[in-house]
């Protein structure tokens, strides 16, 4: 009967088979093999421990020989090895038990049994051992004992480690790269949205600038032939007072006419122009003629005061309450029919601005406070304070009031509660701009139903 094919045999001991008798003498040759290993009989006492297995782990051959203690360079208390496994033949439960996970059957060698572990009782802080056992047959091909080869891979395994190590490394530093990408994309990705918004609010701030530039050219145009109707009618109330005085006179002299049919047609004149109404109406009608004009002085003056074009982008010492009251008289027709406005100026000091730019603010808060108005008629309230370095304005609206949702976003450029086609969604986006270029803050408190409130805080003095 043919023995069957042995790793051990065929590749370590290169001999064919042997009788039981014949077994020492033949495991013999692993002595001279340069590969640690060392061999068991079938009472798994040792009967070869090779000078290559002497050296890998430390042990004397002199120790080991005869003795079952092939467990102590490796284990910290008795148990079997894999060529103790090999020789009991009860080998699936047995490997599954004590060599979890790292042994099994050798694809290319049947009866033969490799595996992996570290060892840490072994010499220079433990090894990392490949192992490997076959059984020994005699020629009737009975087991008369083990041959187990060992190899030390520290190396190996400490390189796979360390590579093992460098991917973690090289893993844990792309997700660090990438999450840095990630947020310079996020940071590139907002910058951009904030210079689209800076685009967009200087190019409404360009419009509002032309529209101020205009408004002051106009004003400055009405402003001439407004000076000559003015000049003129102080003349022309002089020349009605002396036209007036004359026609006393006449009056007076009337009675000493001797021609009768003179008296006569002048009586008839007089009663037919009614010249005691006009006597009595012109001087009233230039008195309204005199209001109007100073209505319209005033109005051309409060266009030129808003827009201050002459120099709407140099920082200026001002006076916030004349801007205030000249930004009322522009938006007065948008406000009257929907809103009192009730004034409640405090002491204010003068504010380094750019006082267009600030009445432009105050513009589109009253505004939007005049728009929150339901059908019934409300209430406006403009409010100024100071303390020792601020100075602050309050727009104030009994409106319909802003949702706790809509209040985080109403800055946001294009937000807009206002239907569809009633509003640009820049007005508050732009006022916020302007009042942080000013190095202040704006500021909203509002309660659906109830109002809202807008609170502007300046610093009284630019920071340098």
């Amino acid at each position: 009967m043919s023995p069957p094919h042995n790793f051990a045999f065929d590749y370590r001991l290169n001999f064919n088979s042997i009788t039981e008798n014949d077994f020492v003498r033949g495991v013999g040759h692993l002595k001279d093999s340069p590969v640690p290993a060392y061999a068991i009989n079938t009472e798994h006492v040792i009967t070869q421990w090779n000078r290559a297995c002497e050296i890998l782990t430390g042990m004397p051959a002199s120790a080991m020989l005869g003795t079952k203690n092939q467990w102590q360079p490796f284990y910290e208390t008795k148990r079997p090895v894999l060529a103790d496994l090999v020789v009991d033949g009860d080998l699936c439960e047995s490997i599954q038990h004590y060599y979890p996970n790292n042994a099994h059957c050798s694809l290319l060698m049947p009866c033969t049994y490799v595996g992996e572990d570290f060892f840490p009782r072994m010499v220079h802080g433990g090894k990392w051992l490949q192992f490997s056992a076959g059984p020994v047959y005699d020629r009737l091909g009975n087991v008369v004992g083990a041959i187990e080869t060992l190899q030390d891979v520290s190396v190996q395994k400490h390189a796979e480690e360390a590579l093992l190590k460098v991917h973690a490394d090289l893993e844990q530093l792309v997700i660090q790269r990438t999450a840095e990408l990630m947020r310079r994309n996020d940071e590139l990705t907002r910058a951009n949205e904030q210079l689209i918004t800076l685009q967009q609010q200087l190019v409404q701030s360009e419009k509002l600038a032309s529209i101020g530039q205009l408004a002051a050219g106009v004003a400055h145009e009405i402003n001439n032939p407004i000076g000559y109707i003015f000049s003129n009618f102080g003349t022309l109330g002089q020349y009605l007072t002396q036209l007036m005085d004359m026609l006393d006179a006449y009056e007076k002299s009337e009675s000493l006419i001797s021609q009768a049919a003179v008296r006569h047609d002048l009586s008839a004149l007089r009663e037919r122009i009614d010249l005691n109404y006009l006597k009595a109406d012109i001087p009233v009608m230039m008195r309204e003629s005199l209001e109007g004009i100073f209505r319209v002085r005033q109005i051309v003056q409060d266009l030129k005061d808003f827009s201050r074009v002459d120099n709407a982008m140099e920082w200026q010492i001002a006076d916030l309450h004349p801007g205030i009251h000249s930004t009322l008289n522009i938006v007065s027709n948008e406000v009257r029919y929907k809103a009192d406005v009730i004034l409640a100026f405090g002491t204010l000091p003068d504010v380094e601005c750019l006082p267009s730019q600030i009445n432009q603010v105050v513009m589109n808060l009253i505004i939007n406070a005049a728009q929150s108005m339901g059908t019934a008629r409300g209430t406006i309230t403009i409010r100024t304070g100071s303390t020792s370095e601020t100075a602050w304005i309050e727009v104030a609206d009994d409106g319909c009031g802003i949702s706790t949702e809509d209040t985080s976003r109403i800055f946001d450029p294009f937000f807009t509660t206002k239907p569809i086609g009633t509003g640009t969604g820049l007005g508050l986006s732009m006022s916020y701009g302007i009042v942080s270029k000013h190095h202040g803050e704006i500021n909203v408190d509002s309660t659906v139903g109830v109002g809202t409130t807008f609170r502007i805080t300046l610093p009284l003095r630019q920071p340098i």
